[in-house]
């Protein structure tokens, strides 16, 4: 998880990765949109490829690169852990509301309901 977090730590990784996300690309295509030189790309590209999150093959003399999102799953996991309640906290306050809720009908019912309610 900490090697896919520091590659997707930079902003051109980054860029590159959304890049990938719609299509494989040629190292050469993925340069051309931008302003740094090839050689800084295929550092960028070596940093993706050894985090997992790209792969490579040559086709005839081009190398064409493709997007593998799976190595982001446990990265996603561990943000949403973070963002989101934890699930036993959501499932204790939807107890806590379903016992207040039980309670207010009881009460308004009155005793005799609640009697006829137990013997029956």
């Amino acid at each position: 998880m900490d090697e896919v977090a520091t590659a997707i730590a930079d902003p051109v990784r980054r860029h590159i990765l959304t890049l990938l996300r719609d299509e494989p690309l040629s190292a050469g295509d993925i340069a051309q949109r931008f302003v740094i030189s090839r050689p800084a790309i295929s550092r960028h590209l070596r940093v993706l490829r050894e985090s997992g999150l790209v792969h490579d093959e040559m086709v005839g003399r081009q190398r064409i690169y493709r997007l593998d999102p799976r190595p982001l799953a446990p990265l996603v996991d561990w943000l949403a852990g973070l963002a989101a309640p934890h699930l036993w906290e959501r499932h204790l306050d939807a107890l806590e509301t379903e016992v207040y809720r039980t309670r207010r009908e009881r009460r308004s019912r009155g005793p005799a309901e609640h009697r006829r309610e137990h013997t029956a």
